[in-house]
């Protein structure tokens, strides 16, 4: 079994990757992805949005990283994808998957399914311009409007040298409403020869069990299940193994704090920490009660006492609890 961590803009970037991989049960992570619009991009772009290039291409807790790109222009995305190359990720992910209407009205992302030839292109000429030995995978959806070119599309990326391919369930048109239709990740997998990932509404280790079973996919790529439920991964190689429970959590949050700390502007830090306590609420009620209590505050010191102070009084027990979990130091 293989278990990805998904790229998501705005959410899943270092700070969380760093943290949920340190809990464990990830085998690779892919980052959010990095823009090319027409330009060769400087080397500081790349390490900004991919710390981990100035790690071996790991995170902290040693879980390779391939970093995307997202464009539509090959000649464009072959020179950045070389100086990428240069910096060594543990592989590039290009991205043809993101229905933004923002990235879609450039032609980014989801909208590049509508046109075969030019993912072929695009694939074709980032394989061509980085090493034998750095992996060229990608990432899709069913389609734009429908998931009729679903197996061409496919087809037309692994025949142009990705070595690898993640399937997001859902159309550009679909967004990110349920359900995600496994079953035709399925055919895809059923009609390419390269190894093919099954992504979307993977939220329980059951979802992830009927996911495998649909899809006749071995790997998985997890989302928001996994930002909501940080033992995720965990529970779907273990469905027995004792669920991560809130108190375990305070460890995780402390050290995203501090990564957040570092790496974002003051003004945005309090927002950070929200974000994340919002999906926690999924799966673990007890966020509800500190989300609430720090939904109308920015300051960045009022919100970490409100969320560490309240935890630690709720849970005296804490420390012990926390050692349930092996946390990367």
């Amino acid at each position: 079994m293989t278990i990805l961590l998904a790229p998501m803009e705005g959410l899943l970037d270092f700070t969380l990757r760093d943290v949920l991989t340190r809990v464990g049960g990830i085998d690779r992570c892919v980052s959010e992805f990095i823009r090319v619009t027409g330009t060769l991009l400087p080397e500081k772009v790349f390490t900004r949005i991919v710390p981990e290039l100035e790690n071996g291409g790991r995170t902290l807790a040693g879980v390779p990283v391939r970093a995307q790109l997202m464009g539509s222009d090959p000649v464009c995305l072959a020179e950045n994808a070389a100086r990428l190359a240069g910096l060594g990720p543990a592989g590039i992910d290009l991205n043809f998957g993101c229905p933004a209407k923002v990235v879609n009205r450039h032609g980014g992302g989801a909208a590049l399914l509508a046109d075969p030839r030019l993912l072929a292109a695009i694939v074709s000429a980032v394989r061509r311009a980085v090493p034998r030995g750095v992996p060229v995978s990608a990432k899709m959806r069913l389609g734009v409007d429908d998931g009729s070119r679903a197996v061409e599309c496919a087809q037309a990326i692994a025949d142009a040298g990705a070595c690898e391919l993640v399937v997001h369930g859902r159309t550009k048109a679909d967004g990110y409403r349920p359900p995600a239709y496994w079953d035709r990740i399925g055919e895809v997998r059923a009609a390419v020869a390269i190894p093919v990932v099954a992504n979307g509404e993977i939220w329980t280790a059951a979802d992830a069990a009927r996911c495998r079973a649909e899809s006749g996919c071995h790997a998985l790529m997890l989302g928001r299940g996994m930002v909501c439920d940080p033992g995720l991964a965990l529970a779907i190689a273990d469905p027995l193994r004792p669920a991560i429970a809130w108190n375990d959590l305070l460890p995780l949050l402390q050290r995203f704090w501090s990564q957040v700390a570092v790496r974002v502007e003051p003004r945005a830090r309090a927002g950070r920490l929200k974000q994340w306590l919002n999906f926690l609420r999924r799966r673990h009620p007890q966020a509800q009660e500190v989300y609430m209590a720090v939904r109308t505050l920015n300051d960045p010191a009022q919100v970490a006492a409100c969320v560490f102070g309240a935890m630690a009084t709720a849970s005296p027990a804490l420390p012990a609890a926390a050692g349930r979990i092996a946390v990367c130091p």
